[in-house]
């Protein structure tokens, strides 16, 4: 992949500073957002790729931050309600004027991510370190090229179904447990002028975001939601009157 792209890969960074500090850096050591970002270098090597977390002024997600982004990837889990509101409407006006953004595992509770679907986007979920198989269910996707299916993942977090989401654009991967469950992990949807992919596989204790094929699915979501260069406006509503169409050109 080639395309130079403006990329941010938003972390709250709580778990690497305050509740698996030892864990983390063994895993992630220079945090999930930092592996996430190394993963994307080698498809994107002329891209700008930069990362932000939640102790950043502004969480890192400033005016100006933003409209030079493309794509934002965000990664959060239990700091969700410390992202400030202004910041989120903020976010979610970038998104509707056409900036894509990549909602990873435990995102679904994100306030950005429930503000933009209008549903609770809660599941099941179960840690046990479980197997997890990635089944691709739409090949013919972008996101899906050349990715094997299915991917394994020797040990995960167990998410399962309900999950409370509306109907997503396109259905790309479901995922299997040893457990018996199955979950939507890979879904679009658009709002707006912007396009989004939750992808959930990738938790803070396991080392998901090394392996190869995860990153292949991230580099592909972040080559499909993006639109550089283009609009940076949410939709505009007309206001005309309502015979507008019987007057003379």
């Amino acid at each position: 992949m080639t395309e130079k792209l403006n990329i941010l890969v938003w972390n709250e960074g709580v778990h690497e500073a305050n509740n698996q500090p030892e864990t983390m850096a063994e895993m992630y050591p220079n945090g999930i957002h930092g592996a996430i970002a190394d993963g994307l270098k080698g498809f994107y090597p002329d891209s700008g790729i930069t990362t932000a977390t939640l102790a950043d002024p502004e969480h890192g997600l400033s005016e100006e931050t933003l409209a030079a982004t493309d794509v934002l990837l965000w990664w959060g889990h239990v700091a969700h309600g410390d992202v400030r509101d202004e910041v989120v409407e903020r976010v979610q006006r970038h998104v509707l004027g056409g900036m894509g953004l990549i909602v990873l595992h435990s995102g679904h509770f994100a306030k950005i991510f429930t503000k933009l679907l209008g549903t609770t986007c809660s599941l099941k979920w179960r840690n046990e370190g479980e197997r997890e198989l990635v089944w691709t269910v739409k090949p013919s996707h972008p996101i899906a090229a050349g990715v094997e299916s299915p991917i394994v993942i020797p040990k995960q977090e167990m998410y399962g179904e309900l999950f409370d989401i509306p109907e997503p654009d396109d259905l790309i991967f479901i995922s299997s447990f040893e457990g018996g469950e199955v979950f939507r992990s890979g879904v679009t949807f658009t709002r707006g002028k912007g396009r989004i992919f939750y992808f959930s596989p990738g938790d803070q204790e396991y080392p998901v975001y090394h392996q190869p094929q995860i990153q292949q699915v991230i580099a592909n979501g972040v080559g499909w939601v993006a639109q550089p260069g283009k609009f940076r406006e949410a939709p505009s509503v007309s206001n005309a009157p309502r015979d507008w169409f019987l007057q003379a050109p």
